[in-house]
């Protein structure tokens, strides 16, 4: 299909929750957003897809974590193509998978924001003790961050599916 056809969604097109059945290695089941978020806890690697001003999508190889609040939470760079798709067109969709990439993935639609700084400092530091732990020296990455112009992406999960776990 050519790029010319596609047509741009808006953001209420991911606004209607629901569960999707998808096909697993021996039977068919529910996918939730409690299980995408569990699924996404224990497997950061994934895609992330925005949408270009055209409509057509960007994806970006991501590492994504879950927060508190529930959110997909992704951290990028303020001058990143990903986070100037996202300030104009909030839908964001992720595919996740496993580190060995064949085996479990899911797919999460949703709405982002992004946080900068300096209201996203300590969201970056949440989510980096999420992903890796104590850092050895927190001045340091907190100057990093700043250095590098980091952002947080939050996605609210909308739409849960498919999934194929095998």
């Amino acid at each position: 299909m050519p790029l010319e056809s596609l047509r741009a969604f808006g953001p209420s097109d991911f606004r209607t929750p629901r569960t999707r059945y998808c096909q697993g290695t021996s039977s068919i089941h529910p996918v939730d957003n409690r299980e995408a978020r569990n699924f996404i806890n224990s497997n950061h690697r994934g895609i992330l897809l925005t949408y270009r001003p055209g409509g057509a999508p960007q994806m970006s190889p991501i590492i994504a974590g879950v927060d508190t609040d529930g959110y997909v939470v992704v951290s990028s760079r303020e001058t990143a193509y990903k986070v100037g798709n996202l300030h104009r067109d909030h839908r964001a969709s992720l595919c996740m998978f496993t580190d060995g990439f064949f085996g479990g993935w899911i797919q999460v639609d949703g709405v982002a924001d992004v946080l900068s700084l300096p209201e996203a400092m300590e969201p970056l530091v949440d989510y980096y003790r999420s992903l890796s732990g104590e850092h050895p020296d927190w001045d340091d990455y907190r100057d990093a961050m700043r250095r590098e112009r980091r952002v947080l992406i939050r996605i609210a999960i909308e739409r849960v599916g498919p999934t194929r776990f095998g």
